[in-house]
């Protein structure tokens, strides 16, 4: 990568910590995506076989 100015280097290094881009965010909970996709996925199935069973084909 090349290397830039020494004043464009200084307004970079200025940008980067006024923290115009900083957003604050919970952590990331894996097990809780698990959950949802699980519940998500599960009322999915119901759906269908509830669908399958009215339409006769279960």
């Amino acid at each position: 990568m090349p290397e830039l100015y020494p004043e464009d280097q200084k307004k970079v290094d200025e940008y980067l910590a006024s923290n115009v881009n900083a957003v604050e965010r919970r952590t990331f909970k894996p097990l809780r995506l698990l959950g949802i996709i699980l519940v998500v996925l599960g009322g999915i199935t119901l759906l269908s076989y509830w669908l399958a069973i009215n339409h006769g084909v279960i």
